[in-house]
């Protein structure tokens, strides 16, 4: 039996998602808490691994168990468990061929800037945070160089694993509220730092310091070198997975997340 699940955590004191030794992680704190609940040693797979200081409003997972319990005590039995920068939100039974990677369609990011004089101090951690005001317009005629199928090559981690640099970017959204600008990009699947590079490029654009057209030209250059420095994991969440829709899974695109 497959159940799915939905996550939600902040990152900021864990050793990003996958299981390692000596650090603490998101994936080691999950698996222990539905063990407690299985009786049993319990895997998990999710959706899209997030780094060191990533959150997550509504990360997907899966287990595989052969264990009968009600959905709702997967969610409080797991919650008892788990430390209170981690929540399990829902849980649903699936079919075998549900898979929390493979059969995901979209991912959906967010990324908080606060463009302030003074640095955060009640949003530390779950911000990134500019000492000078962006331009959001000249951000957003950026950013739509970067929408389609293209190779992603300057916007992905050099030490990036996945055998191709080819993404779809469905969308890319920047909007201002108050002092926090929100980023929202939604693409088939995301490459290593993919998000992080490319709100670094637009912070730049922002700034003054390049023109929107240099995102195209970036881009074009299939070169990590050509692009800007990798902005930090601290703005950064995973806001939705998209499934195909008969899994009817919550939504949490909808969710606020301006921290206004």
């Amino acid at each position: 039996m497959k159940i799915a699940l939905g996550i939600e955590y902040c990152g900021t004191r864990f050793f990003g998602w996958q299981r390692q030794i000596g650090v603490r992680t998101i994936q080691q704190s999950i698996e222990e808490a539905l063990s407690f609940v299985a009786n049993h040693p319990v895997t998990t797979i999710c959706a899209g691994r997030t780094d060191t200081g990533v959150h997550a409003v509504q990360q997907i997972i899966h287990i595989e168990t052969q264990v009968i319990r009600e959905l709702h005590s997967w969610v409080l039995g797991s919650n008892v468990n788990l430390p209170e920068d981690v929540s399990v939100l829902w849980a649903r039974q699936v079919d075998d061929d549900f898979h929390a990677r493979f059969s995901a369609t979209a991912r959906i990011y967010r990324y908080l800037i606060m463009d302030r004089s003074s640095r955060p101090g009640l949003h530390a951690g779950k911000v990134t945070w500019v000492y000078r005001q962006l331009n959001v317009e000249k951000m957003q005629e950026a950013a739509d160089y970067l929408i389609g199928e293209h190779d992603f090559t300057s916007y992905r981690a050099i030490a990036c694993q996945a055998k191709s640099p080819v993404r779809t970017v469905k969308q890319i959204s920047l909007d201002r509220h108050n002092e926090i600008i929100v980023m929202t990009i939604e693409a088939n699947a995301f490459l290593h730092h993919m998000v992080r590079n490319i709100a670094g490029v637009l912070i730049n654009i922002g700034y003054g310091k390049e023109k929107p057209v240099w995102a195209k030209r970036v881009l074009d250059a299939h070169d990590r070198t050509k692009g800007s420095v990798t902005a930090p994991p601290h703005g950064l969440y995973l806001l939705n997975v998209e499934y195909p829709g008969k899994y009817l899974f919550p939504d949490a695109k909808s969710r606020t997340l301006y921290l206004a």
